[in-house]
């Protein structure tokens, strides 16, 4: 039994990649898919058909637990596929939960009212459907007090990123920075809400500023999927090695996949 990792292109590989460095031992399958990409710019019902299928497709390679490693999922599909569509004997988890716990240094579990952070202006920025779906700020609003969220789609750096066009991708995240910094100038803390953007991490801290802590979600999902797994050893498993599958052209995600991260990532057909 491995564990899944689920994206809709090149973005989870920063999560896989962390999961990796701090579960070594841990059989990891990836799917990326690469044909629909990007979910983004899709209706919530797509979005929930297609994170569906891709959940089932790592089902068969025998993950019962599987990660989303997409915002863009996590925000438009989860909560419905926990309430309507998972089987029992399945976990889905998504990466909102790390990054809220992180930013209001409390535990999800922790059901006490909401009380005042240390922060108390945020920028966020994600895909457009993420940021339409507000939920960000719905379960932050469930823990914390007077933290003020501006939100920024950040329309095309995915694509870009998937195009493995860096030089748009950074001209982009400018652009959507100087935006975002028109409406909340002195933003303390800037939450990077798609797991494509810890790609661009240096271009975002570059555009904001020293002074801003920018929040990548890679090290923190990791973080809590070991804690999990401590929590439910029934999870962890003794399968084959790493494997990567797409639902695009393996030999271009293999090229792209390698470009961004350095090392070659050897992509199968799904």
């Amino acid at each position: 039994m491995a564990v899944g990792v689920f994206d809709s292109g090149l973005g989870g590989l920063t999560v896989h990649q962390a999961i990796a460095a701090r579960l070594p031992d841990l059989p990891l399958v990836y799917l990326g898919d690469n044909a629909h990409a990007p979910y983004g710019v899709r209706t919530a019902d797509d979005i929930f058909d297609l994170t569906c299928r891709g959940v089932e497709r790592l089902w068969a390679e025998g993950c019962d637990l599987v990660i989303l490693a997409c915002n863009t999922a996590s925000a438009a599909a989860l909560k419905r596929m926990q309430e309507t569509w998972l089987a029992d004997d399945k976990r889905v988890l998504g990466v909102f939960v790390p990054m809220i716990e992180a930013l209001t240094e409390r535990r999800w579990g922790d059901n006490s009212p909401p009380r005042q952070v240390a922060v108390n202006n945020v920028a966020l920025f994600a895909t457009p459907a993420t940021v339409a779906s507000r939920a960000f700020q719905r379960e932050l609003a469930f823990r914390a007090v007077g933290v003020d969220v501006e939100a920024q789609p950040c329309g095309g750096v995915v694509d870009a990123i998937e195009m493995g066009d860096e030089m748009l991708a950074e001209a982009l995240v400018t652009s959507h920075v100087e935006a975002l910094l028109r409406r909340m100038p002195h933003p303390e803390a800037a939450i990077l809400g798609c797991t494509h953007y810890p790609l661009m991490e240096r271009a975002f801290q570059r555009a904001l500023g020293p002074q801003v802590k920018v929040y990548s979600q890679a090290g923190l999902v990791a973080e809590s999927l070991a804690d999990y797994l401590t929590r439910r050893p029934q999870f962890l498993g003794s399968g084959a090695g790493g494997r990567y599958l797409t639902t695009g052209d393996p030999a271009r995600v293999s090229g792209k996949a390698t470009q961004f991260l350095r090392r070659p990532i050897p992509f199968e057909a799904a």
